[in-house]
């Protein structure tokens, strides 16, 4: 039985369980929550040390989860088996393993709840196990998928309403842009932000700065700005924050923002010049920051983004010791801020 991690999780809510949750997909965070929800939903904290088990991929066999699977409860109703890392386990889709697995997927212990986290792949659908896990009536298959950049402000909106509080557009596009897809980092920057704003008070950039660490005046955005805007003295202000404090500002991830910006930058001239909405937000523009990408598309011809694009690359290989020379990451960021400003054929940089 398919399912997503809403569906499982209000199931959960209501106690009713399924005997065995495959959980797999290239992003951790829908895993770990549906598992954490399981760890702690289906047995009172007085009966976790007689009735749940916790195995790890590597330290494991099919034939010891299923050992662990058969085993009946012991005063309570249900037993609880969680399999963390499941796609370390060796021999989990072996042909030795397959009957016995086959076996109890097609009857499992009814008091038994086996949680199986099969983290950063899936498993093929066109194999044995992978058609079994979708057809057996008694398992629930969840695959999480990575979230699209366009899609991490609509989740971050909906993350923070789940706790009854709110965030700005502005909060919101600083914070999906600074951090990006990792929604575990995500939900972790906002459950530390919730923890200073009053019930009714809506989490702003000025929060966000103070508390995430981006500095009011010199972060990558203002910096970005300054390149749209063309505006010299404010950069070469950033750049000498940046590198008078690197630890705050290390250069791979301001690399990574930049590389970003100019990319949407890129399809947004592919488009044309007058984009729609729904265009925008496909890109993962969002409307807080979409008069800025419109100034860009007017300041950078298409051949000059895609060049632009090639010196981060530059940059970013030079930060890996490629063709760096002794420059420090003061130095590249540097660099490739005076290329970007000074319209320099890239073939004239190497």
């Amino acid at each position: 039985m398919i399912q997503d991690a809403d569906a499982i999780l209000k199931a959960v809510q209501q106690r009713q369980f399924q005997p065995v949750y495959f959980l797999q997909g290239e992003e951790p965070y829908f895993i770990d929550t549906v598992a954490d929800a399981l760890e702690s939903s289906v047995l009172p904290e007085s009966e976790r040390s007689f009735n749940q088990t916790v195995l790890y991929g590597k330290d494991t066999d099919a034939a010891g989860i299923l050992g662990q699977a058969r085993r009946f409860p012991m005063m309570s109703d249900y037993s609880v088996v969680i399999v963390k890392e499941a796609q370390a386990v060796a021999d989990l889709e072996s042909e030795k393993a397959w009957p016995f697995l086959e076996a109890y997927l097609k009857n499992p212990l009814a008091s038994t709840v086996l949680v199986l986290c099969y983290k950063h792949k899936t498993l093929d659908s066109r194999k044995k196990l992978g058609k079994l896990l979708a057809a057996a009536p008694g398992v629930a298959l969840m695959t999480s998928k990575k979230l699209y950049d366009n899609q991490i402000p609509q989740w971050l909106g909906g993350y923070v309403r789940s706790r009854k509080q709110q965030i700005t557009p502005g909060a919101t596009a600083m914070l999906a842009e600074y951090i990006g897809a990792d929604l575990g980092r995500l939900a972790n920057e906002v459950n530390k932000l919730l923890l200073n704003v009053k019930q009714g008070q809506a989490i702003d950039e000025d929060l966000v700065q103070r508390m995430v660490g981006i500095s009011k005046e010199y972060n990558i955005f203002e910096l970005q700005r300054a390149l749209v805007h063309r505006d010299v003295l404010k950069a070469n202000r950033i750049l000498t924050h940046f590198a008078a404090n690197p630890k705050a500002n290390p250069l791979i991830p301001n690399l990574t923002l930049l590389f970003n910006f100019f990319t949407r930058l890129l399809m947004l001239h592919q488009v044309g010049n007058n984009p729609s909405d729904s265009d925008m937000q496909k890109m993962g523009i969002n409307k807080f920051a979409q008069k800025e990408y419109q100034l860009a598309q007017r300041q950078f011809s298409p051949e000059r983004t895609i060049d632009l694009i090639h010196l981060i690359r530059r940059a970013d290989a030079q930060s890996k010791g490629i063709e760096s020379g002794s420059m420090d990451e003061g130095e590249i960021l540097r660099e490739l801020v005076w290329l970007i400003l000074h319209p320099v054929p890239v073939a004239a940089v190497g």
